[in-house]
């Protein structure tokens, strides 16, 4: 099925999912606490074009990405981003890494390339689509981590989520050729949409209350094993020792770079 009408398909219905939660939040905030500025304030507006636009260019890397490598190897390769933050937050924001921003860098960069070279030295293009993503991912969570703490979280991920359905609807009227949507491909835009969007954001928002950010960028940490362990449930993927190792040596930057950046 063509990508970007995927994507349109699945942020739409992820937006069409969180609207009704923040309404409510809306709603039952009114009279206790200053009115929420509504979700086309333009306060919130520019935040969220900007956020969504990063989120957008990355999803559109991961989901091309996806079609030409495995699930397990996009997981580990997403999960990168973690460890090039502190190096873009160098670049751009002039926030020197520390010493051991770098040891995690290294790791992931070395773990990379067990995963992703081939006998002849070569990267696979899907691999190469994915390392993309990650620096988007990378650019989300600094414009995230900058605009989140001055707006609502609901209303920020609602604006962000519905950024991406309009540049994807966008995209997919000039790029995509029309095809049908099947119920295959109807049950995977609801799942990722509402499970893996709507709900997601939402039980981010809400878990957040209760724990530290460190937890959470620890637990997140945790996804490329996830996209593992799902990849070989689902769809048989097993990865090879030199795989294996490279995804743990992914894994171990991450962790390094994101404990001691926190």
């Amino acid at each position: 099925f063509p990508v970007f009408s995927f994507m349109a398909l699945r942020f739409t219905l992820a937006a069409l999912a969180l609207a009704p939660i923040v309404l409510w939040q809306s709603r039952r905030n009114r009279g206790r606490v200053p009115a929420i500025r509504p979700i086309h304030s333009a306060s919130v507006l520019l935040p969220s074009l900007l956020v969504g636009t990063a989120l957008f260019t990355g999803y559109a890397f991961q989901t091309f990405g996806l079609q030409l490598t495995t699930p397990a190897k996009a997981g580990f390769i997403t999960g990168l981003s973690v460890a090039i933050v502190p190096i873009v937050a160098a670049l751009v924001m002039r926030q020197p890494p520390s010493r051991n921003a770098w040891i995690g860098v290294s790791l992931a960069t070395l773990g990379l390339a067990l995963l992703s070279l081939t006998a002849d030295l070569t990267v696979q293009t899907g691999d190469l689509l994915v390392m993309c993503c990650a620096v988007a991912y990378a650019a989300h969570i600094l414009l995230l981590g900058h605009f989140a703490p001055r707006h609502n979280a609901l209303q920020l991920a609602l604006g962000q989520i519905a950024t991406v359905a309009v540049l994807s609807l966008a995209a997919a009227l000039i790029f995509d050729p029309r095809a049908a949507v099947t119920q295959q491909v109807l049950f995977a835009a609801v799942f990722t949409g509402v499970l893996a969007t709507a709900v997601a954001f939402f039980v981010q928002t809400v878990a957040q209350r209760f724990t530290t950010s460190t937890h959470t960028a620890l637990i997140f940490a945790a996804e490329p094993v996830f996209a593992g362990l799902f990849s070989f449930i689902l769809i048989g993927e097993v990865l090879g020792p030199r795989q294996l190792i490279g995804g743990a040596l992914i894994l171990g930057g991450m962790l390094v770079a994101e404990l001691k950046r926190r």
